[in-house]
């Protein structure tokens, strides 16, 4: 009888232990983790992450910032916080002198895709840091939307640039249509994640981007083109409109950083040049170059001979992996991250370009 009482005991022990397991892996299917999200407020540093569907609120000094890193395996150090309330946007962002240049783009929130093609173009190592020494990341924008690791992205960005930095490096985050819409309160394509995420923290999900926080601030100083060497990089492209309005690409980024960029859509709206640069012929949303049967060869030299420059790298537009138009004067790196298509990059070396699989292979272009 005595053993019969145990075998029952240690039967309802197991059979409990295996609901518990069984309800833990459908909880956590629902389970909502997300953060940081840091804010200067009266002049303190405020965090608010979401740890397992609860909000979690704490003030940031330099004496507890060290168990913050580690806890979300940050790549920064306390003073770039606060760094980036004072930095400004630089315009011109003309480069020169650089060897090495990796491109990506459109990662969508896609963080784990855009790590591993990190690693095979070797710009960062196996511990997620900077390896890339002296060379420049571009990111050609669309970080935001569709996908549920954002956040993971954005802050990995921003550590490496700090990383980057201290080794003569860059990493040049540009502003695409996705994050032109975030900022000005325009969800329409927020993972269903960031829908619950605003249910938990009770903020808009633009409000955690708001020009108060970290990422919030770092992304309204970014640009919308650049030039490395005798290169252009924007997220759509530049238009044979955009010439004909004699429109620089310092003017093109004053005009986004100061008047569009998480400005209220009725004041862009109501002026015609910002309703154009924030329209199809615009350089966040443009597609003619792939979309636009009847652009020509002579249409890109047009726009080249304009800014001095001889090629023009672009995302925004998907194709079937990197593509090039017209001997390599223009690259389309859009190659579907966030269809989990064929996962490439493109990479400038000492004067050429080469396509680069997530698996470490190179082809020449």
């Amino acid at each position: 009888m005595k053993k019969q009482l145990l075998y029952l005991i240690i039967g309802l022990f197991f059979n409990l232990n295996a609901s518990a397991i069984y309800r833990s892996e459908i909880s956590d299917n629902n389970l909502i983790n997300d953060g940081p999200y840091i804010f200067i407020m009266n002049n303190e540093l405020k965090v608010k992450w979401i740890e397992n569907n609860v909000l979690r609120e704490d003030f940031i000094m330099p004496d507890n910032f060290t168990g913050i890193k580690k806890k979300f395996k940050l790549l920064f150090n306390y003073d770039d916080l606060k760094r980036t309330y004072l930095e400004k946007p630089e315009y011109g962002q003309i480069y020169n002198m650089a060897d090495s240049i990796g491109i990506i783009t459109d990662i969508h929130g896609e963080y784990h895709t855009y790590i591993d093609l990190l690693k095979a173009m070797g710009i960062i190592d196996k511990n997620l840091n900077w390896k890339f020494g002296k060379g420049h990341l571009v990111v050609l924008g669309d970080t935001f939307d569709r996908g549920d690791m954002v956040t993971e992205v954005l802050w990995h960005l921003f550590g490496l640039e700090k990383q980057a930095a201290k080794a003569g490096g860059m990493v040049h985050v540009l502003l695409g249509n996705h994050e032109f819409m975030v900022l000005s309160k325009d969800l329409s394509f927020i993972n269903e994640k960031y829908e619950k995420v605003e249910t938990i923290s009770n903020t808009k999900y633009y409000d955690l981007y708001s020009d108060s926080s970290v990422l919030g601030k770092w992304l309204r100083s970014k640009p919308v083109v650049i030039t490395i060497n005798n290169i252009i990089f924007v997220h759509a492209g530049l238009s044979i409109e955009i010439v004909q309005r004699n429109l620089t690409i310092d003017q093109i980024n004053r005009k986004f950083s100061n008047k569009i960029v998480g400005k209220d859509p009725e004041f862009v709206s109501n002026n015609e040049e910002l309703t154009f640069l924030n329209k199809d012929k615009g350089p966040i949303w443009y597609r003619g170059y792939f979309r636009d049967t009847s652009f020509c060869e002579s249409r890109i030299d047009s726009i080249l001979d304009f800014y001095d420059k001889d090629h023009i790298v672009i995302g925004h537009t998907p194709n079937e992996g990197i593509k090039s138009l017209f001997n390599n004067k223009i690259f389309g790196t859009d190659a579907g991250i966030m269809y989990k298509e064929p996962e490439e990059m493109l990479m400038y070396k000492n004067g050429s370009f080469y396509k680069v699989f997530i698996t470490g292979k190179r082809i020449k272009l």
